[in-house]
């Protein structure tokens, strides 16, 4: 059993044991807060679904052409725009 299966199993038995209502709480919104911070999926983060379809398009492309290496130093960029 790993680390992570062995802490979640803890945790899984410390919450089915508990009758504080409080702390149950404050888990379950923990949870809630935390799980589109961690979804790597940009749809799930808060800011990403108020954007606009061409705004989101946009930063796809951006990331894509970062992935490809088509990026221009800023210093580059500064002095050729001063």
């Amino acid at each position: 059993m790993t680390t992570l299966d062995s802490l979640r199993n803890r945790l899984i038995d410390q919450i089915l044991t508990t009758k504080n209502e409080k702390l149950l709480k404050a888990i379950e919104d923990i949870l809630q807060s935390t799980s589109a911070s961690n979804n790597s999926d940009l749809e799930h983060s808060d800011f990403w679904t108020t954007l606009s379809e061409e705004e989101k398009e946009d930063i796809l492309k951006g990331i894509e052409e970062a992935d490809n290496g088509d990026v221009v130093d800023y210093n580059e960029f500064i002095s050729k725009h001063k």
